[in-house]
């Protein structure tokens, strides 16, 4: 298997809701929309999707339809050039109606970041400090 992820689908309880959340708040690229069922957004790196969290469930088998944990183990994270950034990925957030269940402080690895939830509870930490970034803005790691 080569050491890639391709895309990430994130379970969603209203697909309009969180398709204005990630394109208009967010800013992310995408030529769908919630009519095709599936919303699709190219990212540098992976792409992310959004469908709804039944159907998703559905997809995976019988049993799985199940409700969310509060912290389901997993984050997304967007790093960035400049500490400043933080700030400003951080209030594009809260504009677009993300939860700030972090805000942007230094910590103990080195770095600047915070955390943010999307309209449907997924974590997503904003971070500066401790790896280089890509020209493409992909993350570099030694």
């Amino acid at each position: 298997m080569e050491p890639r992820i391709s895309l990430i689908t994130l379970g969603v309880t209203d697909l309009s809701r969180s398709y204005g959340f990630y394109k208009d708040g967010l800013g992310f690229p995408t030529t769908r929309t919630p009519a095709d069922g599936i919303v699709f957004f190219q990212t540098t790196g992976v792409t992310v999707a959004l469908y709804p969290y039944d159907k998703l469930a559905e997809d995976v088998g019988p049993g799985w339809n199940v409700p969310r944990s509060k912290f389901p183990g997993i984050t997304l994270a967007h790093n960035v050039r400049e500490r400043h950034e933080v700030d400003e990925v951080m209030n594009l957030a809260a504009a677009a109606g993300a939860q700030i269940v972090k805000p942007a402080a230094d910590v103990f690895w080195g770095g600047y970041s915070g955390y943010f939830t999307d309209p449907d509870g997924y974590l997503w930490e904003v971070a500066w400090g401790a790896f280089d970034l890509n020209e493409d803005g992909s993350l570099h790691v030694t």
